[in-house]
This record gives structure tokens, C-alpha cells and sequence, in this order.
């Protein structure tokens, strides 16, 4: 059995200070957050990590899933001697964050969650639909394409997982900045619940889609400083 530790997961560095671990979403890489690293560089030790099977990490033989990326990410953290670090999390990158904080609360200062969700029925049903089905479709030809094998997996991830609790997120310690979109994929009443069962957390609302940190990096950035910074 592959422990986390036999994995080198991939990443990029910029600049120095307090550790801002930044965690992409489902598909991605940690190039997704180009315009976070560029601004917090001045102020953090900004590291883009590129979760397992996606961008240059490698996929490995343990379990593809939300818990096992937050293991990866204890051992990424152990490996680059990170004792406490910010972390920042979107979409899948957001649930790796809020399951790890929820196993590792003693090595999260702040926690910044970008369009989590508990479950998939926090996903508006237009989105999730087509996910489902995509995910049905390619694990009946997992077997015999490896193609199809990656697609199931990573549609998986959102179907699947991470299935917390609300009333789980009662054990989260650290701050917490909840921050979506007013046209995110996500439920806008989801979004509340993860809010309002945190028991030390800020809600920002962006004008936007699930994108924000993207496509409207500069109030995203500028949110996200304010809260690093309260």
C-alpha cells in the first residue's frame, strides 16, 4: 500500500514570510492561482501545490480522493518542514483544505474556503447533472480505457466526496473566510450552511461566477488581504 509520504507532489514557490498554501480545484493545477501567487508573494511565502493526478504530480497507487489529497498534504507540509501554514482552497482545492483542518487543526492559522461544498447535493443541479452523468458513462469503460479510468476518477471527486457533516465544521479552530460567487455553482443557501456551522468564520459574497479568484482576482486578492491581515 502507497503511503502519502512516497509521493513528490509538485509545486511552485515565490517569495518569503508565513507559509499561503494555495489548492487548486478539481482538473486544474496550482497555475490557477497566478494572479494569487503574484500578490501575495509580497507579503507570504506563496506555494501553488498541483494535487495528486493533476498538473505535473504524479496520480500513485492510493485511493483518488478528497481525504487522501488532505493526507498528501500533511506529508507536503512535513516534507517542506511546514509546521502552520495559511490555507487557501478552492472548489476540491476548498473541501482538501476544510478536510484537513477538520484531521490537522493545530497546523491551520487561517483558512480561506473558495466554493466548497459538504456533498454534492451543494452543487446547483444544472452543474451537477451533467457531472453525474459523465461520471456513470465513464466508469462503465474504466476497465477497458485508461482514458476513461482518469475521467472516473476525477468526475468521482465530485460526485463522491468529500461528505462531511455540517455539524462537523463545529470542530474547526481557525479563522475562516467562506468566499464564493453571487453566480457560483455552488448553492447560495449551501454556501450559508458551511458559514453559519463554523464556529470563527467571515462570509464574502463576490460578484461572479465559481471563478472569482480568477477572473476577479483583484476584490478577490483584496478580500483575502483583509481578512489575512484582520
Amino acid at each position: 500500500m502507497e503511503d502519502s509520504r512516497d509521493i513528490k507532489l509538485s509545486y511552485t514557490e515565490k517569495g518569503e514570510g508565513f507559509p499561503l498554501i494555495l489548492l487548486h480545484g478539481n482538473g486544474e493545477n496550482g497555475e490557477y492561482f497566478v494572479r494569487q501567487t503574484e500578490y501575495f508573494s509580497a507579503n507570504y511565502r506563496v506555494i501553488a501545490v498541483d494535487t495528486r493526478g493533476h498538473g505535473k504530480s504524479p496520480r500513485g497507487t492510493a485511493p483518488f480522493s478528497i481525504r487522501q489529497f488532505a493526507e498528501d498534504l500533511r506529508c507536503f507540509m512535513d516534507e517542506l518542514n511546514i509546521e502552520k501554514a495559511n490555507i487557501l482552497g478552492f472548489s476540491d482545492g476548498g473541501n482538501i483544505a476544510m478536510l484537513f483542518a477538520l484531521k490537522y487543526p493545530e497546523r491551520v492559522e487561517r483558512l480561506i474556503l473558495n466554493g466548497a461544498n459538504l456533498n454534492a447535493k451543494g452543487v446547483k443541479f444544472s452543474v451537477q447533472l451533467p457531472i453525474e452523468i459523465g461520471y456513470r458513462i465513464a466508469s462503465l469503460f474504466a476497465k477497458k480505457s485508461d482514458g476513461a479510468k482518469k475521467n472516473a476518477e476525477m468526475l468521482g471527486l465530485m460526485v463522491n466526496d468529500p461528505n462531511v457533516e455540517a455539524a462537523e465544521l463545529a470542530k474547526i479552530k481557525a479563522r475562516t473566510l467562506v468566499i464564493a460567487g453571487t453566480k457560483d455553482m455552488i448553492k447560495d443557501k449551501h454556501t450559508k450552511l458551511i458559514y453559519h456551522s463554523l464556529p470563527n468564520a467571515k462570509l464574502v459574497i463576490l460578484e461572479g461566477d465559481h471563478f472569482i479568484a480568477n477572473k476577479q482576482a483583484a476584490d478577490f486578492n483584496r478580500e483575502v488581504k483583509a481578512f489575512l491581515n484582520e
